[in-house]
């Protein structure tokens, strides 16, 4: 075949993820396989999540495709980078290097001069189309919205294209052009149960400074309800998975689109037990009913802190006492709740930082995560930030997790301070005060509060 699909997520390389075990199959490259399909472009997809980059390497000179498409992001960039310099000799008959995927928006330059031939900015699937279409046709790349590209050493960057407004125009993702398998099992041999992925909506309409839309954009289209609940029943009698995980940023958004959700489950038999991602405003008793009843059984609920004064600076446009009572609400349906937590923001204080262990204290999630605030070009964070950087790492050889600025305290501090947090949230949940964990919980908050006063 003429043109792969692939991306360079290994997970042997991840030692963070083999410990979690939760992989999910790259579902923006099968949508993007899928919609050539449905165009009678016949394709290959390597997934590398469970392989190597050697035997990654192994196929494509055995297949010697003339265009490889391959997704990036913040996190694999490095690898992709590698990718690409390994194709760029001899052996692989210099096929032609197409990249998609959030992170390319916003760094066109460095991925051009890393060695990508064109870039695919935003929506993949009618862009990849017509770009293979040039490609094979010498046809004029000029025509093709939505690429960039060097000619004659300057980078030309297309118009824009028009997102996909008809999401019931898309065909279903690709997945028989991968080992599904390998995924379902790996769940359920290390969790007991196993999980699978489905995308709805394409966009998100809120502001969070701190968040990336450079694929989708700052937009709001939705996937037909008896679509959705037909693909769960597909899944469901095809790869029959304990779970399925909504990859949407606020599922809840439309309470006129969850109805006919809630109703075409129900009626096409499709219940599959699910988890979903949303925003506290966007649900309600009734809300939470119809997930109920639909099959959701985990709801993460966004906050990124506990201190207002640090929402409002995020413009997440929310009240945390809202958000704590929905999570209490949704806790006593009988749903598992998430939360995300955000420590290092620009602004943040130890009094801030106190006010998010409070918060968790009383909200009871039954599940949060906390990451410390690292700026992602393309944001309103890191526009607000740029000035203020104080390590900016080389760019092939590093991530946007690497940029470091001048934070109300040090980059040290914050890191003690996420030990600070957990400890003191998990030693507020133990019953016995006095129990050796107990003990143990509070001593590891105690050291971590001594190490944040030393790297203020």
């Amino acid at each position: 075949m003429s043109i792969l699909f692939t991306h360079a997520y290994y997970l042997s390389d991840d030692p963070k993820e083999q410990k979690i075990m939760k992989p999910y199959p790259p579902l923006g490259l099968l949508y993007v396989s899928a919609y050539l399909k449905s165009k009678n472009i016949a394709n290959d997809v390597f997934d590398t999540t469970f392989s190597s980059q050697q035997a990654q390497l192994g196929f494509i000179e055995k297949k010697q495709p003339k265009v490889i498409c391959i997704y990036t992001n913040l996190m694999t960039k490095v690898e992709v980078i590698k990718l690409i310099k390994n194709l760029k000799t001899t052996k692989f008959n210099f096929p032609k290097i197409v990249l998609g995927g959030p992170d390319v928006t916003y760094n066109v330059e460095n991925y051009l001069n890393s060695g990508a031939d064109f870039l695919v900015i935003g929506e993949g699937e009618e862009t990849t189309f017509e770009l293979y279409n040039a490609l094979m046709n010498e046809g004029n790349f000029h025509d093709v919205n939505g690429i960039a590209f060097l000619e004659n050493n300057t980078i030309i960057q297309t118009p824009a294209r028009t997102k996909f407004k008809e999401l019931d125009e898309l065909p279903l993702p690709n997945r028989e052009a991968i080992n599904m398998q390998n995924y379902l099992d790996t769940w359920k041999n290390n969790h007991g149960e196993s999980s699978m992925t489905i995308s709805t909506q394409r966009g998100c309409p809120y502001t969070c400074k701190w968040c990336s839309t450079a694929v989708y954009g700052q937009s709001y289209r939705r996937r037909p309800a008896h679509l959705v609940a037909a693909e769960m029943k597909m899944l469901k009698e095809q790869y029959n998975p304990d779970a399925i995980w909504f990859v949407d940023d606020v599922f809840t958004i439309s309470h006129k689109w969850l109805t006919a959700f809630h109703e075409e489950v129900v009626r096409q038999n499709a219940q599959i037990r699910f988890e979903c991602i949303t925003r506290a405003e966007r649900l309600n008793e009734e809300i939470l009913r119809l997930l109920k009843e639909a099959g959701c059984f985990r709801i993460w609920i966004g906050a990124e802190s506990g201190s207002q004064q640090i929402i409002d600076a995020m413009d997440r446009r929310v009240d945390v006492n809202h958000v704590k009572k929905i999570i209490q609400d949704t806790n006593a349906m009988g749903i598992e709740t998430g939360t995300f937590i955000m420590l290092g923001y620009p602004g943040e204080t130890e009094k801030n930082i106190d006010e998010t262990i409070q918060y968790l204290k009383e909200a009871k999630p039954t599940h949060y995560t906390i990451t410390v605030a690292y700026p992602i070009k393309g944001t309103s964070l890191y526009n607000e930030i740029e000035d203020k950087i104080t390590e900016l790492p080389d760019w092939e050889n590093s991530t946007d997790r690497e940029i470091d600025f001048k934070r109300t305290y040090s980059r040290k501090y914050y890191n003690y301070a996420v030990s600070k947090v957990v400890n003191e949230v998990e030693f507020d949940r133990e019953t016995s005060k006095t129990s050796l964990k107990a003990l143990k919980l509070k001593t590891k908050s105690l050291l971590a509060t001594g190490l944040m006063k030393l790297n203020k």
